[in-house]
């Protein structure tokens, strides 16, 4: 049981820190969790976490490369703010976010010489950067609450409740992504 709830904790922390997967860790320890022998979890929770896992583990490469592409990134600046993230990660606790602003700006620089466009450029990094760490986050965050509701009360999908739970955890984010997407549309028109 400890080590359930210790990759629920990590699923939040891979969250913020890219080499960590955030949603899959807290899978997984849903995962764990529901073979311990005297918890029953329907394999109906297991498989639609998972989907949202996987589903966000693929997004969590999508969204920087998007966001980064929409505010004009090259194929350099995108690989300068991954190699700047990778650096950011031993300068704690901002240096993932700096690492890559800095990257791309310097990528972006290595291809053009503009830096209007190297800083714009770097703005969609870091926009793609937060809107896929908040993702990652939100999710994990909601895998932890399924987890503590099993937990607690070990019938989730019995409970009167479910229906509602699970109504507001897909209503919550299909809202989420829209509500990204737009703001990420509404800052490049300007």
């Amino acid at each position: 049981m400890i080590l359930s709830f210790v990759f629920m904790i990590v699923g939040i922390i891979g969250s913020v820190i890219p080499v960590l997967p955030g949603p899959l860790s807290s899978w997984l320890g849903l995962f764990i969790f529901s073979n311990i022998s005297n918890v029953q979890v329907e394999s109906k929770i297991l498989i639609f976490c998972l989907i949202i896992g996987l589903i966000i583990f693929v997004l969590d490469y999508i969204i920087p490369i998007y966001t980064s592409k929409k505010f004009g990134a090259s194929k350099f600046g995108i690989i300068g703010a991954s190699i700047g993230t990778l650096i950011g990660l031993f300068l704690p606790p901002f240096g993932i976010i700096i690492g890559a602003l800095i990257g791309a700006i310097a990528g972006e620089l290595f291809l053009n010489k503009n830096f209007e466009k190297s800083i714009k450029a770097a703005v969609g990094v870091f926009l793609g950067l937060i809107v896929s760490g908040f993702t990652k986050a939100l999710i994990s965050i909601v895998f932890l609450v399924i987890y503590i509701n099993l937990f607690l009360n070990n019938s989730f999908m019995n409970s009167d409740i479910s229906n509602i739970s699970w109504f507001f955890i897909v209503f919550i984010s299909i809202k989420y992504f829209l509500t990204c997407n737009n703001i990420i549309s509404l800052y490049h028109l300007h």
